[in-house]
């Protein structure tokens, strides 16, 4: 691909070119990978194609979970194929813009698109009401208890040779659980704290590449935000082997890995069983 500056690269399309990743792509950019994935709904990162077309983000558009999203009219742009590209509908797109001529889009003009069922509806009250459905015979089953949370010394290594811990494993100001976030130099390479089974070894949405790895006694350990992979979904891993090399986030300029160890599936503090 012929290189561009950040500034030149926001807003446009980029195709790609042999040797191509969404990685690099983003990194020229100076686009987080989470963030140009989002903008890229229907692009797998791992099956991009000599010229396939990968669409920029600008720092004024915005795609959150779930929608709406934020975004600024290109040359060449109708509702119909803004909402084919997103998966939604113009109908839905022309309701969030309702001061917008659909007709008379300008080019840089910045358009709310909400998403398939991310729109509201507000029902009109009913005449007579209508029946409740009937009531299950059968509640759905429960996800197997994982049991009781093994109370062992491990001593596992940490991840990384050389980190700081720039998040602990706990609840945020909302209430929310959030994992461990490792900050590192660029070129580091997480590696396996226990031996294990590689689970899962792919991307996943607000995550980027993420390795997960089953260890004896139901523990599982997670190394997310990573730039590449080492391993492959079900290879067996000694402590010590690299999984993944750590990616960088243009969000906060450092190097971070997301770590988190879980028992069952059900985060933990990974302190309880790192030395």
């Amino acid at each position: 691909m012929t290189w561009r500056s950040p500034s030149t690269l926001a807003g446009n399309w980029v195709t790609i070119q042999r040797g191509d990743t969404l990685g690099a792509i983003a990194r020229r950019a100076d686009v987080p990978l989470v963030r140009l994935m989002r903008f890229n709904p229907g692009v797998d990162p791992h099956k991009l194609a000599v010229g396939q077309r990968i669409m920029v983000p600008t720092k004024h558009e915005r795609a959150p979970s779930g929608g709406p999203y934020r975004y600024q009219v290109r040359p060449g742009d109708t509702y119909s194929s803004i909402a084919r590209y997103f998966g939604t509908t113009s109908d839905k797109i022309q309701a969030a813009n309702r001061s917008i001529n659909p007709n008379a889009l300008k080019v840089g003009h910045l358009l709310q698109v909400p998403l398939r069922g991310s729109t509201k509806r507000v029902a009109s009250r009913p005449s007579s009401p209508k029946p409740k459905p009937a009531a299950p015979t059968k509640r759905p089953a429960k996800a197997p208890d994982p049991g009781p949370l093994p109370n062992l010394r491990t001593n596992w290594p940490w991840p990384l040779d050389d980190y700081r811990v720039v998040r602990e494993f706990g609840k945020d100001s909302r209430g929310s659980l959030q994992p461990m976030l490792l900050s590192t130099h660029d070129g580091s390479q997480a590696r396996s704290v226990a031996t294990g089974k590689v689970s899962f070894a792919n991307s996943m949405r607000h995550l980027g590449k993420v390795v997960i790895i089953h260890h004896a006694n139901n523990l599982q350990s997670v190394y997310a935000l990573c730039d590449d992979l080492k391993v492959k979904e079900g290879q067996t891993v000694s402590t010590g082997t690299a999984v993944c090399t750590v990616g960088y986030s243009s969000a906060t300029e450092r190097y971070d890995l997301l770590f988190d160890v879980r028992h069952g599936g059900k985060p933990i503090d990974p302190r309880k069983y790192l030395r």
